[in-house]
């Protein structure tokens, strides 16, 4: 698939800004007061459990939060920034550490907490195609110089 580079960031800045909704909508559930049925489906997804469980927080920064700063730098990248000639290798160290973190938060919702979040697994897929989009970008100009 040969897709050009400024189709890889036009597509790595909507799924970015998709996941910038994401987060966003996760961050309100972490505030909310009251119970939501946004996504309890059943005894196995509720994220409820998942956004107020004492792993939505790093060092008391809510990881919605985190997410959001995280889909917002890739999309700025992927836009604002784009013509830099570092902004591929900053694509993919950022979504590389991003789909890391995602990894490890959906490790907790499954093994520890017991309970998947619609909106963390939305933003799990989110941050694997962002990860693959930059990777096809990072690799892109080391093709073009093979003989």
């Amino acid at each position: 698939m040969n897709i050009s580079s400024d189709r890889l960031l036009s597509l790595i800045a909507l799924f970015a800004a998709c996941g910038l909704v994401v987060s966003s909508v996760s961050l309100q559930h972490h505030y909310a007061t009251s119970k939501t049925a946004y996504c309890e489906i059943g005894e196995a997804f509720n994220c409820d459990i998942v956004n107020r469980s004492e792993f939505s927080t790093v060092l008391g920064i809510p990881v919605a939060l985190i997410g959001m700063v995280g889909y917002g730098a890739l999309a700025a990248l992927a836009t604002v920034f784009r013509e830099r000639r570092d902004s591929m290798h900053l694509l993919l160290a950022g979504s590389i550490v991003g789909l890391a973190f995602a990894l490890y938060l959906t490790y907790i919702e499954g093994h520890v907490l017991g309970v998947w979040c619609i909106l963390c697994l939305t933003s799990l897929a989110l941050i694997s195609v962002i990860a693959i989009l930059s990777s096809m970008g990072w690799m892109k100009p080391r093709s073009n110089r093979l003989p």
